[in-house]
C-alpha cells in the first residue's frame, strides 16, 4: 500500500472515531430502551430469572426416567473376619479377595404415589487370592425394584403444584424488574433534564440581570431610580452567578448519574430532550385491579406461599407415622464361568415392610403438627392483609395517574403564561412603569412554572410506569407487555 493511501486510511478511521466529549442527543424512549439492556439492575433481574429458569428444569427433569450406572473397580479386601464354627465357637478367618461389581439402572420417580420404580441389571464378580480357589460371577439379569411410603407426604404431588407456580411467578417478576428498570431510568433522565432546564433559566436569568444592571447605572445617574434599587439590581446579579454555579454543578452530578445507569462512556454529554405529551385515557380502577391479579407475579406470589404453608402441615401429618414398602422381583445367576452365570437363571424375590409408629413421644409431633397449622394460619392472614394493601396501592396509583395528566395540563398552560408575563414585565420595568420587586416577583415565579411543568411531567410518566409494572400491560397501545424468554435465556 502506497504511503498516501495509508495515511487516508488512517485519516477516516481516525474521523469515523467519536471525539472525545461527543455529545449525544438522548430521548426518553431510548434512555429507557437503554437501561433495559445495559443497566446493571437488568442485568441481575435477568441472571435471577436464569436461576429461576434452571430449578423449574431440574424439577422437570425430576418427572422423567434417569439412567444411573454405579460400579466399584476393584474392591479388595486382605483381612480378618469373625466365623462360627459348628460347635458354636468363634473363631478369625482371613479374607484375601478381590472384587468387582457394577449396576445399570433405569430410576422413575412415580408422582401419583411419591414412591420409586427401578428397572436393573447387575454383574458381581469375585476371585479369592488364597490357595486358589477360583473366582465366582452373579449376575442379576433383570429385576423390578420398587419402594413405597405409605403413609407419608408424596412430595411429588405437592412439587407438582408449587414449582409451575413458582417459574411463572419469577417470568412476572422478571417482565416487572425490567419495568421498574425503566422506572429508574426516568427518574434519572428527568434529573438531567430538570437540572438542564434550571441551568438554562440561570443563564438567562445572569444575562437578564446582568441587562438590567447596566440600565440601571443609567437610570441611576439619570436619578430615575434609588440607590437602593441599584443595589438590588447588583444582588441580583451575584445572585444569579452563585445560582448559575450550583446549578451547573447539580447538572453534571446528573449528567453522571445517568451515564452510570445506561452504562455510557463517561466522555458521552447526554442531550435530554423533553418528551412530547403522549395521549392516554383515563384509567377505571376495577380494570387495573384485574389486570394486575391476573399479569403481576404478587397473585402467584400469594399462590405459591399459601401451597407452600399447607405442604408443611401435610409434612407435618405425614410424620406422625411412617410405613415404608420394599419389593424386588427379579432372576440371578451365579457360576464359575462368565456365560453360565446367566444360564440357569432362579427366581430373586425381596419383598419388606419397614414400619415406625412412635409409642411415647412426649406429644412432640402432634406438636409440629399444631406449630405448622399455626404457621399456616399466620401466612394465611399475612396474604390476606398484603392483598388488600396491594388493592389499595392500586386504587391510590389509578387515581394519583389520572390525575396528574389534568395536573400536566395545568402546568403547561401555567408555564408558557409565566414566560409572557416576565418577558411583558422586562419591557415594562425598561419603561419604568413597575418595581424591581415585581420584576423579580416575575422572574420567580417564571422559573417555578417551568420547574413544575418538568416535575409534573416526571411524575405523569413516573405513574404510568408504575402502572405498567403493577399491570404488566401498556395502556398507550392497549397491549400486554411480553417478553422473549427463551431469547432472554439464549435458548
Amino acid at each position: 500500500m502506497k504511503l498516501k493511501h495509508f495515511i487516508f486510511v488512517v485519516v477516516v478511521l481516525l474521523l469515523a472515531l467519536p471525539a472525545a466529549g461527543e455529545s449525544r442527543r438522548l430521548t426518553l424512549q431510548e434512555a429507557i430502551a437503554l437501561a433495559k439492556v445495559q443497566s446493571v439492575d437488568a442485568v441481575a433481574a435477568v441472571n435471577e430469572f436464569i436461576g429461576a429458569y434452571w430449578e423449574y428444569r431440574t424439577f422437570k427433569a425430576d418427572l422423567l426416567p434417569e439412567i444411573n450406572f454405579s460400579a466399584s473397580l476393584p474392591n479388595y479386601n486382605r483381612n480378618y473376619t469373625t466365623y462360627q464354627q459348628a460347635d458354636g465357637s468363634y473363631t478369625y478367618v482371613r479374607n484375601n479377595y478381590l472384587g468387582m461389581n457394577g449396576t445399570v439402572s433405569i430410576d422413575q420417580n412415580i408422582p401419583f404415589t411419591g414412591g420409586t420404580i427401578s428397572i436393573n441389571t447387575s454383574l458381581d464378580y469375585l476371585k479369592q487370592l488364597d490357595n486358589e480357589k477360583g473366582e465366582r460371577f452373579m449376575s442379576i439379569p433383570f429385576a423390578v425394584t420398587l419402594n413405597q411410603p405409605i403413609f407419608g407426604t408424596n412430595r411429588m404431588k405437592w412439587e407438582r403444584k408449587i414449582e409451575p407456580v413458582r417459574y411463572r411467578e419469577a417470568q412476572a417478576k422478571l417482565v416487572g424488574a425490567l419495568e421498574e428498570v425503566k422506572m429508574q431510568a426516568i427518574n434519572y433522565y428527568f434529573n438531567l433534564l430538570l437540572a438542564r432546564e434550571n441551568v438554562g433559566i440561570s443563564r438567562q436569568n445572569l444575562a437578564n440581570a446582568r441587562k438590567l444592571y447596566e440600565v440601571a447605572k443609567a437610570k441611576r445617574k439619570m436619578g430615575q431610580i434609588s440607590e437602593n434599587d441599584l443595589l438590588q439590581m447588583e444582588l441580583n446579579v451575584l445572585d444569579s452567578q452563585s445560582e448559575l454555579t450550583d446549578n451547573e454543578s447539580n447538572f453534571k452530578s446528573a449528567m453522571f448519574q445517568l451515564r452510570s445507569f445506561l452504562g455510557l462512556d463517561e466522555e458521552v454529554e447526554i442531550e435530554p430532550v423533553i418528551p412530547n405529551t403522549v395521549v392516554c385515557r383515563p384509567l377505571v380502577y376495577e380494570d387495573v385491579l384485574e389486570k394486575a391479579r391476573e399479569n403481576n407475579y404478587f397473585s402467584r406470589n400469594i399462590l405459591r406461599r399459601q401451597l407452600e404453608a399447607q405442604y408443611n402441615t401435610a409434612t407435618a401429618k405425614g410424620n406422625l407415622r411412617s410405613i415404608t414398602l420394599f419389593a424386588q422381583i427379579g432372576y440371578t445367576g451365579t457360576d464359575a464361568a462368565f456365560r453360565e452365570a446367566y444360564s440357569n437363571l432362579k427366581n430373586n424375590q425381596v419383598i419388606q415392610v419397614g414400619l415406625k409408629v412412635p409409642i411415647l413421644d412426649w406429644g412432640k409431633r402432634r406438636g409440629r403438627v399444631k406449630v405448622a397449622q399455626s404457621n399456616q394460619q399466620v401466612v394465611e392472614s399475612r396474604l390476606k392483609r398484603e392483598e388488600m394493601e396491594f388493592n389499595q396501592n392500586i386504587f391510590i396509583l389509578t387515581g394519583q395517574f389520572n390525575n396528574q395528566t389534568m395536573q400536566l395540563e395545568n402546568a403547561s398552560v401555567a408555564d408558557s403564561i409565566a414566560v409572557k408575563r416576565y418577558s411583558t414585565n422586562v419591557e415594562t420595568y425598561l419603561i419604568g412603569r413597575i418595581s424591581t420587586l415585581d420584576l423579580n416577583d416575575s422572574q420567580t415565579r417564571k422559573d417555578q412554572a417551568r420547574q413544575k411543568y418538568i416535575n409534573e411531567m416526571f411524575w405523569w410518566w413516573y405513574y404510568y410506569y408504575r402502572i405498567r409494572s403493577l399491570t404488566l400491560w401498556d395502556y398507550i397501545n392497549d397491549v400486554p407487555i411480553g417478553i422473549d424468554f427463551e431469547k432472554t435465556l439464549n435458548l
